[in-house]
């Protein structure tokens, strides 16, 4: 339980720091580690859920939260989640398993290697309210199949198209996958596609990770930070599809 405990810390740290970090590396990570796939998924968004309670509170205390947008987002958000969440109910556990895997890997891939990029990406699109609701719809339904989505889709949008202050863009996502991650987990509970005793593991690390990320926020640079972490997160989607065979 040591290597789970020192896991939450790990990711719990850059969920505090950055925003990015739950679905992006401990859905896989725990995948490498011998756990199946959906029971990955339920466990991840079961730790990703306390996690964020603690971030928002941390972040909020110091004023880097934009309800408004992280608002708007859950609207466009919830359609997809219930939609997400009939179609995992109704699709067999042995599909899910192999494509959650497959989709996974992709969408860790893309998202990265958009990361990456994104000092070099101007998107020629005039800001709008109802591309704020859009892209809640399509990571919500991400979400709800992979975990995968609410910090590192979220981020890199509102950065590089809404041109969000980095430090709001933190605190906004972390609420965001919040309620986001709470909801979803709810399906995977039903199904009883949830580790609780990981969860416990994960979760008692997670604490004082949460709390130092948030702490330094404002004191180490992002411009060295985020490549670092986009790197790991196209390190780990490459490695999940050459697992699935291609």
């Amino acid at each position: 339980m040591i290597t789970f405990i020192v896991l939450g810390f790990i990711v719990g740290f850059l969920i505090g720091l950055t925003g990015v970090g739950g679905g992006s590396l401990m859905t896989p990570a725990l995948i490498f580690l011998g756990v199946q796939p959906l029971t990955a998924v339920g466990t991840d968004l079961l730790y990703a859920t306390v996690t964020r309670v603690f971030g928002v509170f941390f972040h909020g205390k110091r004023g880097h939260v934009r309800k408004d947008i992280a608002f708007r987002l859950l609207a466009g958000s919830v359609p997809a989640v219930l939609i997400g969440g009939y179609a995992v109910r109704h699709i067999p556990k042995e599909i899910l398993n192999h494509y959650l895997t497959l989709v996974l890997g992709l969408i860790l891939i893309i998202t990265a290697m958009l990361g990456i990029l994104k000092g070099e990406i101007r998107v020629p699109v005039k800001p709008r309210w109802a591309y704020v609701y859009l892209l809640g719809f399509i990571v919500g339904l991400t979400v709800q199949f992979t975990s995968v989505g609410a910090g590192v889709i979220v981020s890199f949008t509102l950065m590089n198209i809404a041109r969000i202050n980095p430090r709001e863009v933190v605190g906004t996502t972390i609420l965001y996958g919040l309620v986001l991650s709470a909801m979803s987990f709810l399906s995977y509970a039903s199904m009883g596609s949830v580790n609780y005793p990981l969860a416990g593991a994960l979760i008692i690390g997670t604490v004082p990770g949460v709390y130092l990320g948030a702490h330094l926020t404002s004191k180490i640079s992002k411009s060295v930070l985020k490549p670092a972490i986009n790197l790991t997160i196209l390190t780990i989607g490459s490695l999940i599809l050459v697992r699935t065979g291609l």
